[in-house]
């Protein structure tokens, strides 16, 4: 009764006398709620709960409902294990099934804005579109509405399997959360307008895996048009499981899918289905799954990186970026420490041949942990960013690098300078107070006058595709003069960020590629596997 009791109040029309912004979208009219001058819609749905049979199918349609929906509570997280300790612990108060909604906030009175929409990041395994750094409300106050999304996560968002691709139209399986992705950024075309936003000058933007979510859209025809401007914080251009083939050191999805099921004790399709999804989500993680998007031919065509060296990637101005300190939070990506210099430098001779010259002169043996720090920051984050960027000019679109080198006492006293994720409080305006376990931001002039200028930044590239903001130093395409922006303790204009950093890592990626049967993951530097000849590499 309850349960009845409450899906009826959640629809029935509201007294003419509330006092609260009501939106009447194609979807169906939302209540929310006004907070010094900006509207926000929490927890609409945009697609029905993949629950029961729906669990690993493709999201669907949810139809238009009647009345007076109230839009003033987050919903629920996408099911995922609870990370309880370091400095990313920020577990979500509910988790459920049913967690396909997005949240919207939009000024007063807003009439064809830019509209953002954020994919939160968290491995593809954990995070939620309301934690409280993505809070939309001081960057939607500067004239934008932004938008901030779930999708599902884990073996429930990224599940390939025999079975599943035999049910499906296709004949393909996995994608569920990127498939997620594509639905919320429908229901956006399709009813962003009545919250004041252009369907027509829509951007994605999001960090960590949500800026690989954001590659993954781009290299997707299903997605094609839903966007036309991205924002990629931090993302990393990763080698991607294939649904049936063994190649680049990985397992065929579907074979993937078939060990972890069995490990979970399920014996068939029915049998996973019918377990409890948070039994599933904790014991994927402690079986070793990994949900990365599949190289599936429909969903996503083919590696990001071919897609890229091909130019199929979407023609749209792209905006991206990495940290200085980016593994000084993530220390479980480096590989062992040698036992010293001499024994780094011989690993290194032994593996990257006749790229190690090049290779030491960037990271040498002399200061050996700042190097391994150094060498993993740049195989996963440096070289994606600087391969997007170039990437954009090679098909006549513009592409704007960052670098995020700010620093602060509380972090920079923690060896965490500039870490993974650290710019993201910045650029949302969220810097006081919303990342419990994190450095303590400073509420200073320094630092709030950063934030202010990284808004202007981003919400000025949404706009128009331009990064501009009022009396700061231009900030050009990255084009033929190697152009970036530095974000320290004021923004700064430069060229050729880290020389030698993308040529060495761009070769290491193409001779892997090449052999068949490396992925160009994590295994850089000492943990490189021994590279092979140049032939076939530019």
């Amino acid at each position: 009764m309850k349960t009845i009791l409450a899906m009826l109040a959640a629809v029935l029309p509201l007294p003419a006398a509330a006092q609260a912004p009501v939106v009447r979208a194609p979807a169906g009219a939302v209540q929310g709620e006004v907070a010094d001058g900006v509207r926000v819609f929490r927890g609409i749905p945009y697609a029905q709960p993949p629950v029961g049979t729906l669990r690993w199918k493709p999201p669907v349609a949810l139809p238009a409902w009647q009345g007076v929906r109230q839009a003033t509570a987050f919903g629920a997280a996408c099911v995922q294990p609870r990370i309880t300790a370091g400095i990313y612990a920020n577990p979500p108060q509910r988790m459920d099934e049913d967690c396909l909604t997005l949240n919207v906030w939009s000024p007063r009175e807003a009439k064809g804005l830019p509209v953002i929409v954020w994919i939160h990041g968290g491995a593809l395994v954990s995070g939620y579109s309301h934690e409280g750094m993505y809070d939309g409300a001081r960057l939607a106050a500067k004239g934008a509405v932004i938008v901030s999304i779930n999708y599902r996560l884990g073996i429930l968002g990224y599940l390939a399997h025999p079975a599943l691709s035999a049910e499906s139209p296709d004949g393909v399986s996995g994608n569920y959360g990127l498939l997620d992705q594509i639905a919320a950024l429908r229901w956006v075309r399709d009813n962003v307008a009545a919250f004041g936003g252009d369907p027509a000058n829509v951007t994605i933007a999001g960090e960590s895996a949500g800026g690989l979510s954001v590659l993954y859209l781009m290299a997707s025809p299903r997605a094609r048009g839903l966007f036309g401007k991205a924002v990629a914080q931090s993302a990393y251009m990763i080698a991607a499981p294939e649904l049936k083939a063994a190649r680049h050191g990985l397992p065929a999805a579907e074979s993937a899918g078939t060990t972890i099921a069995r490990a979970l004790g399920a014996a068939d399709l029915a049998a996973l289905r019918a377990t409890d999804a948070q039994a599933l989500s904790q014991g994927a993680v402690a079986k070793g799954f990994g949900p990365w998007g599949t190289v599936d031919g429909k969903v996503l065509p083919r590696q990001l990186v071919d897609t890229w060296d091909r130019g199929e990637q979407a023609p749209v101005p792209v905006l991206a970026g990495f940290n200085t300190g980016e593994i000084r939070s993530l220390r479980m990506l480096l590989p062992p420490r040698p036992a010293d210099a001499a024994a780094y430098e011989t690993a290194i001779r032994a593996r990257y041949r006749d790229l190690a010259d090049p290779f030491l002169r960037l990271y040498p043996a002399r200061d050996m942990g700042e190097a391994m720090l150094a060498t993993t920051r740049d195989a996963l984050y440096g070289w994606t960013s600087l391969r997007l960027a170039i990437g954009q000019g090679a098909i006549g679109r513009a592409g704007y690098l960052y670098l995020f080198d700010h620093g602060y006492p509380a972090a920079d006293e923690a060896g965490l300078h500039a870490f993974h994720a650290a710019e993201i409080p910045y650029v949302f305006g969220t810097t006081r107070g919303t990342a419990p376990y994190w450095p303590k931001i400073p509420d200073g002039v320094a630092d709030r006058r950063l934030s202010a200028a990284m808004m202007d930044y981003w919400l000025s590239f949404a706009r128009t595709g331009t990064p501009t903001a009022p009396g700061l130093p231009p900030w050009a395409p990255y084009g033929t003069a190697a152009n970036y922006m530095m974000f320290g303790q004021v923004p700064r204009a430069a060229t050729r960020p880290l020389p030698g950093m993308f040529a060495l890592h761009e070769a290491a990626m193409c001779r892997r590629r090449a052999a068949g049967d490396q992925p160009w993951n994590w295994n850089a530097g000492v943990a490189s596997p021994v590279l092979a000849p140049a032939a076939g590499c530019r």
